[in-house]
């Protein structure tokens, strides 16, 4: 916590911001690798065209998902509002749901896959507690206010 102006604590959690900065650039690496592992599977592997297309939707369903989850959590955290934190943490559920689909249940799985969407996870494991210490922390401020 640091005081700033006149007497303003701010709340806001610096780990927080730096792990969905670091999360936003590495979400884009992410869906521009998977998208080029669609490529490739479509061309080399067997892969029926209704579930490439299947694939293929449910990646750009997560990643209008996770550009939401990203905003209402850097939002969230920098206006120190429960809010916006809050709702980032629900849209995190389909976002763990969608990364699981694509490590696990998808039609073919390659080795890169499993290791990139793992690392997702990790970053939104990381992310969902430290929004959870955030909250918490806002609300303890606002209940000393």
């Amino acid at each position: 916590m640091a005081l700033v102006g006149r007497g303003h604590v701010v709340l806001s959690s610096v780990p927080l911001q730096v792990l969905l900065y670091l999360n936003s650039y590495y979400f884009a690496f992410f869906f521009i690798a998977e998208i080029l592992m669609f490529v490739y599977k479509g061309q080399v592997l067997p892969y029926p065209s209704s579930n490439l297309a299947l694939d293929v939707l449910l990646l750009f369903l997560l990643l209008g998902i996770e550009i939401s989850r990203t905003y209402f959590a850097w939002k969230g955290n920098l206006t120190e509002r429960r809010v916006p934190l809050t709702l980032a943490l629900g849209l995190a559920v389909p976002c763990v749901l969608l990364s699981l689909y694509l490590l696990l249940w998808q039609t073919y799985v390659l080795r890169a896959e499993v290791i990139i969407s793992s690392i997702l996870l990790v970053f939104l494991g990381f992310e969902a507690v430290l929004s959870c210490l955030a909250i918490a922390t806002f609300a303890k401020a606002g209940a000393l206010e």
